[in-house]
């Protein structure tokens, strides 16, 4: 095999240096019989790795690994160490490994980067691993310079344990990076696992805002050596072993700062909570409130809410950005007073606030962006345009609030923006009456009927409106499984001609790829099928947490408990208030009897719908399931339930 031949994959611990790359280790050529000294340099290790590289056509395979090594270097991280001399890169024919060498937060940054630009590239489908450990130079039977050493072995194996979409860690580099708080929330302990020649591994994995996968990998699941350990990392690393006297006198030392600390604010009268910083929220973050109808006449409130909605969408198809959905926003008022308590329940720094009125052929909008810690107006700006030019407000707000909170945009994230989904006003007016009946808080027969009625309208006055095409077969799809409409066959026809009319128009348009996989789970129970749609429209709407949700109730079925929980607490991020999406992860505890955690998901659906008859019913029964009939009665007896009430249904 010449040097050139970048098809074939070379052994882990021996990997050779190709001509276009640029080392930071001095190349050093001896003859055979030469013996030098093992110089070893501990390197930062990042594998990437396409799976299902082996089923592609050659011309594919080519093809594919160009876009993957512009996309490599094209990342800030790889331009970085390269331009200062500090990089190493290893073609290794299915992927690359690439060796840093100044801290290990380079190649942790850098697989973010590479999945980043992936999310527009979603026929790329990569997994990586990351580990720090010693390499060193060796020279091979051809007198060819390579790469060898513990670190290389080890890094294969870390890579070698993901599936698609993974960025897995080894414990030594995340033990590392879990000193630093931006990376705690972050990383995820999987526990270790048995590797090749019994070699035992610890796994953490790494994934944040749509970023990396937070499944657990199918290869530990299906191991029979594979100890988990808990789900989440909070503290890696060990602290170092301090000598006792040290201890003690810093134990002593903090004992009295507190106690002067509480004297001083207990004299001021008030004793004031300091906040964790764990729990500190992202300062790219923002909630879009309920925007308030300002319309002579009321019947516009449907106008008020498809403005705000769209705002919300634009914005959320930002992956720089945390946007919370419009389901835990709902509950609040348009203005309300306590928005720094409100940011606190919804885990932002930022909270928008509107007012839509709407006159004749004419529409005036008004925005504020407010920091909620300090309740503090930042930015603010009044849009006066004609009906025609509503995507115009749409738009031009989104860009605003995106340059206020800093926001990194990609290309595509621009045209996202910026987009017109129809020419037909009259087509978008009923769009967003049929996006105002999917968007009310209970979703009843009549909610999703009046939904499809004002999608079928939009996408007959125009036929090539992809959005609401998607819209309809998304309506469809949950009428079909969760509201029982009649009849099925037809529903079920409507929903995969809608989404594939969506598709046709718009291939990469988000809404149509998560409504074809909505239909193949809800119509067709393809699950597999479905995952393959979601996972795909995932790259596209990094903000929904209908994707994720959708996701869990897949994990579910097929009885997959740890992927499950990673899906319910990913949509839940985004979210934190949808009591629907609350009530289903209680069910899910239910199923694995993790009863004190499903009491506390209904708990919090107490707290944000007290008058709620079935988070109480479902208490009543893990009661008696407990053996306590007395608690379950007394549940019980208070409850009046409405004879419309049906009760709670697994999705």
């Amino acid at each position: 095999m010449s040097a050139s031949d970048v098809s074939a994959r070379p052994k882990a611990g021996n990997w050779r240096l190709s001509n276009w790359q640029r080392t930071a280790v001095p190349e050093e050529r001896t003859s055979a019989g030469d013996k030098t000294d093992l110089t070893l340099e501990i390197a930062h290790l990042l594998f990437i790795d396409v799976v299902d590289y082996s089923k592609l056509l050659v011309n594919e395979q080519i093809e594919l690994m160009q876009q993957l090594n512009r996309i490599v270097r094209g990342t800030e991280c790889f331009r970085d160490a390269e331009a200062s001399g500090k990089l190493i890169r290893l073609p290794t024919g299915d992927g690359m490994v690439l060796l840093f060498f100044r801290n290990p937060e380079q190649p942790v940054r850098c697989a973010l980067e590479i999945s980043e630009a992936l999310r527009s590239e979603s026929h790329i489908q990569v997994r990586m691993g990351i580990h720090s450990g010693p390499v060193n130079q060796v020279i091979d039977v051809n007198d060819q310079m390579n790469i060898a050493g513990g670190g290389i072995n080890t890094g294969q194996r870390v890579m070698d344990c993901g599936d698609a979409g993974h960025i897995l860690l080894s414990k030594h580099i995340a033990d590392d990076l879990v000193q630093y708080r931006h990376w705690q929330p972050h990383l995820y302990d999987l526990g270790e696992c048995e590797v090749k020649h019994r070699f035992r591994l610890h796994l953490v994995n790494l994934h944040k805002d749509g970023l990396g996968n937070p499944a657990v990998p199918e290869k530990l699941r299906r191991g029979k050596r594979w100890k988990h350990t808990s789900p989440a990392v909070v503290r890696l690393g060990r602290p170092p072993a301090w000598p006792k006297f040290a201890l003690i006198i810093t134990l002593l030392l903090a004992a009295l700062a507190l106690s002067i600390s509480f004297s001083v604010l207990f004299r001021r009268g008030s004793l004031t909570r300091v906040s964790n910083p764990a729990t500190a929220v992202p300062e790219k973050s923002i909630a879009v409130l309920p925007f308030e109808n300002r319309s002579e006449d009321k019947a516009n409130a449907y106008f008020a809410d498809g403005i705000q909605d769209e705002i919300l969408t634009r914005l959320s198809k930002i992956a720089d950005l945390k946007v919370i959905s419009r389901t835990s926003t709902q509950h609040y008022k348009s203005t309300p007073e306590n928005l720094p308590e409100i940011a606190r329940q919804l885990g932002v720094a930022h909270i928008l606030e509107g007012a839509v009125q709407k006159s004749g052929d004419s529409v005036r909008v008004n925005v504020q962006l407010i920091k909620a810690a300090t309740d503090s107006h930042i930015w603010a700006d009044t849009f006066d345009r004609k009906l025609t030019d509503t995507f115009l407000v749409e738009s031009d707000v989104a860009k605003a609030i995106a340059d206020q909170l800093r926001a990194r945009l990609t290309g595509r994230e621009v045209q996202e923006i910026a987009a017109k989904p129809t020419e037909n006003p009259a087509a978008y007016d009923a769009y967003l009456r049929g996006l105002a009946y999917m968007l009310k808080a209970v979703n009843t027969p009549a909610n999703a009927i009046g939904a499809q009625k004002y999608f079928r309208e939009a996408v007959r006055l125009d036929p090539e409106f992809a959005l609401s095409w998607a819209r309809l077969s998304y309506a469809d799809a949950i009428g079909y499984i969760s509201l029982n409409l009649q009849p099925t066959a037809p529903l079920r026809e409507e929903a995969w001609q809608a989404a594939e009319t969506a598709l046709r128009l718009q291939p990469n348009l988000g809404e149509a790829i998560l409504a074809k996989g909505q239909y193949h789970y809800a119509c067709q129970k393809d699950y597999e099928t479905a995952v393959r749609y979601f996972e795909q429209a995932r790259r596209i709407l990094p903000n929904s947490s209908q994707i994720p949700e959708s996701l869990a109730y897949v994990a579910r079925r097929k009885g997959q408990w740890d992927r499950g929980e990673a899906y319910f607490n990913e949509a839940e991020r985004l979210d934190p208030r949808n009591v629907s999406l609350l009530t289903q992860h209680a069910l899910f505890h239910i199923a694995v009897r993790r009863f004190p955690e499903a009491l506390r998901k209904l708990d919090q659906v107490l707290d944000i719908t007290p008058d709620d008859v079935d988070p109480l019913a479902i208490k009543a029964a893990i009661a008696q399931a407990e053996g306590d009939l007395a608690r379950a009665s007394a549940l019980l007896t208070p409850l009046h339930p409405a004879a419309a009430n049906t009760g709670v249904k697994k999705k």
